[in-house]
C-alpha cells in the first residue's frame, strides 16, 4: 500500500500493515501484490436533507442520537505512516516490495493487547500498524557489551547439567551488574535523538564544553534592540541569530554498496528494488549484514515477517528456524517499532511474548531474553514493594526516577512488578524529558510579581493565566480555539515586563494566528522553525535558546522525542507553557506528553473558561464532553449532507468545495479545507483529491504528478504536514508556496514528501484552521472515528462545517462511546517520581 506522507507513529490514521498468520517453520512467503484490495464501502441509509445546493434545503441542524451499545476504541494510530512507501515493482516475489502496498483484510491482535478495528488506508482492517519508515531498534545503551564468560567456570565439555545451568546463571547475574553500573551512571540526555535534532544538541554542547567557539555554529548578525528595562529580571541585548542550518540530502548509496545488496536479495529471492531502501536503512554494509542476518530486511520499509522469513530460508537453509535468535531479536524490535507507530513509548512484556507466540516462536521468554541481551530492547518494571528485599536488589535497583530496571530473568517470573519492554531512544527521552521539566520547575524565580500586568488582561483566565506563570517554572493551560487569547495575553504582558516571551505553533497557520492575537509577528513562530534556528531569537553564549518565556501552543502535538529536545534547549530559570486543547488526537509521534504532564499534576494547571463561540463551537464542546447536540445554525454554519454511498460521497464533496460553499459563503475553494478519515477507500484521500484535482486544476501532472496550481502537502520530516500551492518546477525539483514561504523539493524526494492537499486526514489537519471546513464520513469509514477524532475534524472550520454523512448512527456513537486510544509511556511515573505533588496547583 502507497501512504501518504505526514502520517506518523501514533496517528489517527497511518496505514495498516497486514497481518498474516505467522509462517510455519520452513514455509514459503508470497510477495504482496501492487495494489491492496480496496474494501467497499458500506451502504447507509439516511434521510433526505439539503445543504447549500448540495440536496436541496437550506440547512439542517446536527441531531444527535446517543448511540446505548459501547463498543472498543479503534485505535487511533491505525491510518497515518511514518514515512512514503515506494510503489511496488514485484507483485508475486517471496519479499514486500519497497511499499509493503498489498494488504488483506485481517485483524490480528497488536503487540500492546488492543485488536484493530479501524479501516486501514486502502480500505482494509488491520491491528498491526505499518512499520513504513519506522527506524530500526537502536542498541541499548546499557544493554549492548557482549558479557564475559564467568571467570571461573570450567570448559563446558566437563559441566554436568547442574553446573551449566550455575555457570550460564553467574554469567547473567555479572550482565546484569554491569548493565546497573551503567544506568547508575549519569545519562546524557537527549542521548536518542537523531538527524537535524541531534546535530544541534552537539552543537549546544560543543559550546558548553568549550571545545569549540560560538562562531563555529553561529553566523552572527546585528543583535535585536533591547525591550525597556521594566521588569525585576531585566532584559538583555538579543544574542546573534544562529545561521539557518541546511539540512542534508539523503546520502547518495554508492553503486559498489547497491550492487553487493542486489547480489544478496537476488540470492534470497527478493526483488532488487529493495536494493535501494536496504541501503538507506542499513547504510553501505548492508549487503554484510543481510547475509549474516537476513532477518535485517525487516527494517525496510513494508516488509513482513514472513517474507523476511522466506529471505532468510533462501539464505541460510537448514540452518534458520523460528526460534533462531537474530529471527527472535528482530521482531521483538519491530513489535516495539510497531508500538511506536500507536503512540506507544513501551509495552508490556507479556504482551510482546504474546506476540511473539503468534510468530510461531516456541520459547517466547527466552526470546525475550534474547533481545534484551542483545541490546535491541530495555527492560522496566513499574509497581512491586516500595521497599525491596534482597531478592529484588539482586533482580534490579530502582533507580533514581523511582523506574525498576529488572533481572531479565524475572520475565518468565510471576513477580511483583510488572514489565516493560522499550526501545532505548524512547526511554531515553522519556528520562532526558523528566529530567529537563523538574530542572524548569526548581530553577525558576518563584517569587516574581505580575500583579499589575494581570491586571491588565483582556479575560480572567489570561489573568489567571499570567499569575500563575509569574510563579512557575511549568505551567500546564487548557482550552479550546477561543482560549488561544490567553497565552497571547501572556506573551504580551511578558514582554512589556522586559522578558523575552516567544510563542511557538504547531503549524505555519497557527504562527500566523498567534502572530495576529499578539499583533506582533516577532512574537510567535513555529515550534521546528524555533528548533533549526530558522525562527526566534537564536542561542545565548551558553548555547540556550535566548528566552525567558516559551509558550508552545497545540501543546497535544508535541511527542516525546520532540519535547526532550525542546526542553534541553531552555536554559535554567526560563519558564515553559505548555498550551493546548486536550480533546484533540495526540502527537503522530510516539508519547502523549501534554496528557502525560497534567496527569501527573506536578504542576499548576489553568483551565480556560473562554467558550468556543458560534454553533461551530458549541457543536464542537458539545462533542469533547461525549454529546453530539442539535445546535442552531440560522446562518447555515453546520449542515449536513447525507450520502448513500463512497460514490455519492466523493460527487457530494466536489459539489460543496467548487459550487456550494463558495456560493453560499462567499469562500473560495482554496480556502475549503476537506478532512476525511483515511487514504484508501472508494472515499479516501487519495479518491478524494484525484476528483477535486480534475474539476478544480485539471491537468496532465507534468511534474511528477503535479501541475501549477495544484494544492499540496509537504512532508519535511514525519509528523510534519505542511500545506502548499505547486508553482513550477525546474532541475532543482517542485518549486512549492507553503504559507507564503517557498520551498524547492529536490526530484529525488518529491514521490515520498509531496501528496496532494485537498482532502487531509484528520491528523494531517491538526493545530491548522480554514475558513470552511468539508468532513467526509463514507459507510466504511465507522469503524474508524472516535471522539478524538470527530472532535478535531469538526474544529477545522472557521465559519462553516459540512459534514458529508453516510455512516449513519456510527458517529453518535463514536462520540458517546469510543474515546481517545490510551497510549504505554513512562513519562507520567517519571514525573510524579521526580517532582513532589505540592508542586502543582489546579486552577480555572
Amino acid at each position: 500500500m502507497t501512504a501518504l506522507p505526514g502520517e506518523t507513529p501514533g496517528t489517527d490514521d497511518a496505514p495498516a500493515e497486514d497481518a498474516p498468520a505467522a509462517p510455519a517453520p520452513g514455509g514459503g512467503a508470497d510477495g504482496p501484490s501492487p495494489d491492496g484490495p480496496t474494501a467497499g464501502p458500506d451502504a447507509a441509509e439516511a434521510p433526505e436533507a439539503a445543504t447549500g445546493g448540495a440536496a436541496g434545503a437550506d440547512a439542517v441542524d446536527v441531531v444527535a442520537e446517543a448511540a446505548s451499545a459501547s463498543s472498543e476504541e479503534p485505535p487511533e494510530a491505525v491510518e497515518e505512516s511514518a514515512k512514503t512507501e515506494k510503489p511496488s515493482e514485484a507483485a508475486n516475489s517471496s519479499v514486500a516490495s519497497a511499499d509493503g502496498s498489498a494488504a488483506e483484510e485481517t485483524s490480528e491482535t497488536s503487540a500492546d493487547g488492543s485488536e484493530s478495528a479501524e479501516a486501514s488506508e486502502d480500505g482494509s482492517e488491520s491491528a498491526e500498524a505499518s512499520a513504513d519508515g519506522s527506524e530500526s531498534a537502536e542498541a541499548s545503551a546499557d544493554g549492548s557489551e557482549t558479557a564475559e564468560g564467568s571467570a571461573d567456570a570450567a570448559p563446558a565439555a566437563e559441566l554436568s547439567e547442574a553446573q551449566a545451568e550455575l555457570a550460564a546463571q553467574r554469567e547473567l547475574r555479572e550482565r546484569i551488574e554491569k548493565r546497573k553500573a551503567e544506568k547508575a551512571a549519569p545519562i546524557s540526555a537527549g542521548g536518542g535523538l537523531s538527524g537535524t535534532a541531534a546535530d544541534l544538541l552537539a552543537a549546544v554542547r560543543a559550546v558548553e564544553s568549550g571545545e569549540k567557539a560560538g562562531t563555529a555554529f553561529f553566523a552572527r548578525t546585528a543583535p535585536a534592540p533591547t525591550p525597556a528595562p521594566a521588569s525585576p529580571r531585566p532584559a538583555t541585548a538579543q544574542p546573534p541569530r544562529p545561521a539557518v542550518p541546511e539540512v542534508p540530502a539523503p546520502q547518495a548509496a554508492s553503486p559498489e554498496a547497491l550492487e553487493a545488496v542486489r547480489a544478496v536479495l537476488a540470492q534470497g529471492g527478493a526483488p532488487e528494488a529493495l536494493a535501494r531502501p536496504a541501503v538507506d536503512a542499513l547504510g553501505e554494509l548492508a549487503a554484510e549484514l543481510l547475509r549474516t542476518d537476513p532477518w535485517h530486511l525487516l527494517a525496510v520499509s513494508g516488509v513482513r515477517p514472513e517474507q523476511a522469513d522466506g529471505f532468510a530460508r533462501a539464505l541460510l537453509g537448514s540452518e534458520c528456524g523460528p526460534d533462531d535468535g537474530r529471527r527472535t531479536a528482530a521482531l521483538v524490535g519491530r513489535l516495539l517499532e510497531q508500538a511506536a507507530l500507536r503512540g506507544h513509548t513501551a509495552l508490556d512484556a507479556a504482551a510482546v511474548r504474546t506476540a511473539l507466540a503468534g510468530h510461531a516462536v516456541r520459547d517466547p521468554d527466552a526470546a525475550v531474553l534474547n533481545a534484551v541481551e542483545e541490546g535491541v530492547a530495555l527492560l522496566f518494571g513499574e509497581g512491586g514493594d516500595a521497599e525491596p528485599d534482597e531478592t529484588d536488589a539482586e533482580d534490579g535497583e530502582p533507580d533514581e526516577d523511582g523506574v525498576r530496571e529488572a533481572d531479565p530473568t524475572a520475565v518468565a517470573d510471576a513477580a511483583p512488578v510488572r514489565m516493560f519492554l522499550g526501545l532505548d531512544r524512547y526511554a531515553l527521552a522519556e528520562e532526558s524529558l523528566a529530567d529537563g521539566l523538574a530542572r524548569l520547575v526548581n530553577t525558576c524565580e518563584k517569587t516574581a510579581d505580575w500583579t499589575e500586568a494581570a491586571a491588565g488582561a483582556p479575560s480572567p483566565s489570561a489573568a489567571e493565566l499570567i499569575r500563575t506563570v509569574a510563579s512557575a517554572g511549568l505551567v500546564v493551560h487548557s482550552g479550546g480555539e477561543a482560549a488561544r487569547a490567553e497565552p497571547a495575553a501572556l506573551i504580551a504582558a511578558a514582554r512589556g515586563l522586559g522578558l523575552r516571551a516567544l510563542g511557538a505553533a504547531h503549524s505555519e497557520d497557527g504562527r500566523r494566528r498567534l502572530a495576529a492575537a499578539t499583533g506582533d509577528p516577532a512574537t510567535a513562530v513555529t515550534l521546528a522553525g524555533l528548533l533549526s534556528g530558522a525562527q526566534g531569537p537564536g542561542r545565548d553564549e551558553d548555547g540556550a535558546l535566548a528566552l525567558d518565556l516559551l509558550v508552545v501552543l497545540d501543546a497535544p502535538q508535541l511527542d516525546v522525542e520532540g519535547a526532550a529536545v525542546l526542553v534541553e534547549a531552555l536554559a535554567d530559570g526560563a519558564r515553559l507553557v505548555l498550551s493546548g486543547d486536550p480533546g484533540v488526537l495526540g502527537s503522530a509521534g510516539a508519547g502523549r506528553v501534554f496528557a502525560d504532564v497534567l496527569a501527573a499534576r506536578a504542576c499548576p494547571q489553568v483551565v480556560s473558561r473562554t467558550p468556543d463561540p458560534g454553533p461551530i463551537g458549541e457543536l464542537v464542546s458539545g462533542i469533547g464532553i461525549g454529546e453530539l447536540n442539535q445546535v442552531d445554525a440560522p446562518g447555515k454554519e453546520v449542515v449536513i449532507v447525507p450520502v448513500r454511498d463512497a460514490g455519492e460521497a466523493v460527487h457530494r464533496t466536489v459539489q460543496l468545495v467548487a459550487d456550494s460553499v463558495p456560493r453560499a459563503f462567499s469562500i473560495p475553494a482554496e480556502e475549503t479545507q476537506v478532512i476525511t478519515v483515511g487514504h484508501g477507500g472508494a472515499a479516501g484521500t487519495r479518491a478524494l483529491n484525484e476528483a477535486l484535482k480534475q474539476r478544480l486544476n485539471p491537468g496532465p501532472g507534468r511534474f511528477g504528478g503535479f501541475d501549477p496550481g495544484d494544492r499540496v502537502v509537504h512532508v519535511p520530516a514525519p509528523g510534519r504536514a505542511v500545506p502548499g500551492v505547486v508553482r513550477s518546477a525546474d532541475g532543482e525539483g517542485l518549486h512549492l508556496d507553503c504559507g507564503g514561504v517557498p520551498v524547492v523539493v529536490p526530484q529525488e524526494r518529491v514521490e515520498s514528501s509531496v501528496r496532494h492537499g485537498w482532502a487531509l486526514s484528520a491528523h494531517q489537519a491538526a493545530g491548522m484552521r480554514w475558513p470552511a471546513a468539508v468532513v467526509v464520513l463514507p459507510g466504511d469509514a465507522a469503524q474508524g472515528l472516535s471522539r478524538p477524532w470527530v472532535y478535531t475534524a469538526f474544529g477545522r472550520g472557521e465559519r462553516h462545517l459540512s459534514v458529508v454523512h453516510g455512516v449513519d448512527r456510527a458517529l453518535p456513537h463514536a462520540v458517546a462511546e469510543v474515546p481517545a486510544q490510551e497510549r504505554t509511556t513512562r513519562l507520567r511515573p517519571l514525573l510524579e517520581a521526580l517532582l513532589t505533588p505540592d508542586a502543582a496547583s489546579s486552577t480555572g
